[in-house]
């Protein structure tokens, strides 16, 4: 029997004792399907383990990233989307290594999403809100004239519909690729939550790994209530450009939630199991506080403060 015939039997008697090809070596691509490796801790676990606990490491507790759409799930029991088909445009005529209208194609692909927000009317329970949704996933998150037009409708829609607010971010600021136009959303999403503001209604913040930039700068630290997720980074400037600047070393644990609740640049650190319950306690509250003295009312208790 030569070599290579050899080989041919030893193959086709494996087949026979295995033929759908179960004890095979997996490739690296089917390993990453079914297993998670914890960027924290390194360990690894069984994907569904930790989609099972809303994409927790179960073992140190690392938050890991995750899309507006698993964050829509987390934190709703019904979502009616709003404004599901802007998309942006190109009014520079953008081109840097390729032109804006081919990364925004590529974002869409890589996310699923038309722009880097998800807004709608949630639904937790008997208590109803207006929600929008951050995905560092579409262009890392940026700011721009969709994402700014967008938040706008969502707080006229919050104010016409007397809602609390909620806004979940997840971003590296505004988007560079709109210039002026994208910086404009910072002054035109902070008129609308000043309306918000007026008309005496909730608005939360929440942040979540990574807040930076322009979103930072504006409507992700406007709320009545900051809430930072267990392990975010929230910031302006990022680490390495702040200790350029000033020539000096920082903290390990700066621009951390937990360094920003210490020094009162946000309210609470929740981790992610109890942020839908947070959230359903704070926006019963408001609406029994509502019903109760009436918007003018409240607005004037909260100004007194």
């Amino acid at each position: 029997m030569s070599l290579k015939s050899w080989f041919a039997s030893k193959r086709q008697s494996k087949l026979e004792l295995d033929p759908q090809g179960m004890n095979q070596n997996l490739s690296d691509e089917d390993f990453e399907r079914l297993w998670t490796q914890c960027y924290n801790c390194s360990q690894r676990f069984p994907k569904k383990q930790v989609e099972e606990n809303l994409m927790v490491c179960p073992d140190c507790g690392y938050h890991f990233r995750i899309s507006a759409r698993e964050r829509i799930e987390q934190l709703t029991e019904r979502f009616s989307e709003l404004d599901a088909d802007m998309k942006p445009q190109d009014p520079l005529g953008f081109y840097d290594s390729e032109s804006y209208s081919q990364k925004t194609q590529k974002a869409e692909e890589k996310s699923g999403l038309p722009e880097a927000i998800v807004t709608g009317l949630a639904q937790i329970q008997d208590i109803e809100y207006a929600l929008g949704v951050m995905d560092f996933a579409y262009l890392g998150g940026s700011m721009g004239s969709v994402v700014g037009e967008k938040i706008t409708r969502l707080v006229e829609k919050a104010i016409e519909k007397q809602l609390a607010l909620v806004i979940v971010s997840s971003s590296g600021g505004a988007r560079m690729q709109e210039g002026t136009f994208s910086l404009m959303q910072m002054v035109k999403t902070g008129s609308a939550l000043a309306k918000l503001h007026e008309a005496g209604l909730l608005y939360i913040s929440v942040l979540t790994e990574p807040t930076f930039g322009g979103v930072t700068a504006s409507y992700g630290t406007l709320g009545d209530i900051l809430i930072a997720e267990e392990g975010a980074r929230i910031g302006f400037a990022g680490r390495r450009v702040i200790e350029q600047t000033i020539r000096q070393k920082l903290p390990v644990d700066f621009q951390t939630a937990d360094y920003l609740l210490k020094y009162g640049q946000v309210d609470m650190v929740v981790h992610r199991h109890q942020l839908k319950d947070t959230l359903y306690n704070l926006v019963q509250l408001h609406q029994k506080s509502l019903a109760i003295a009436g918007p003018s009312a409240l607005r004037q208790v909260v100004n007194s403060v």
